[in-house]
């Protein structure tokens, strides 16, 4: 299990704030976001998300364990 955290519009569309996420870990980014894709339609394309692992801002090719946490959120751009 992971716990996976929501922000912004990626909680809206998912219409949650955080859940426990079961996958065959350890597993890609990049496999964390195809299944939330395919479980989340609506967050496609799920290429623009980024990923924090236990705090920590991470690539899609970067390896997810049993019992991160893994933050998923939109690329912020500042003005």
């Amino acid at each position: 299990m992971i716990k996976l955290l929501y922000f912004a519009q990626v909680a809206e569309l998912t219409q949650a704030r955080e859940e426990a996420w079961p996958a065959a870990l350890p597993l890609t980014g990049a496999a964390l976001l195809a299944q939330l894709e395919s479980r989340y339609p609506q967050l496609a394309p799920v290429k623009r998300l980024k990923l924090a692992v236990n705090q920590y801002h991470v690539g899609h090719d970067a390896l997810i364990q049993p019992g991160d946490e893994v933050a998923v959120f939109e690329p912020v751009t500042g003005g």
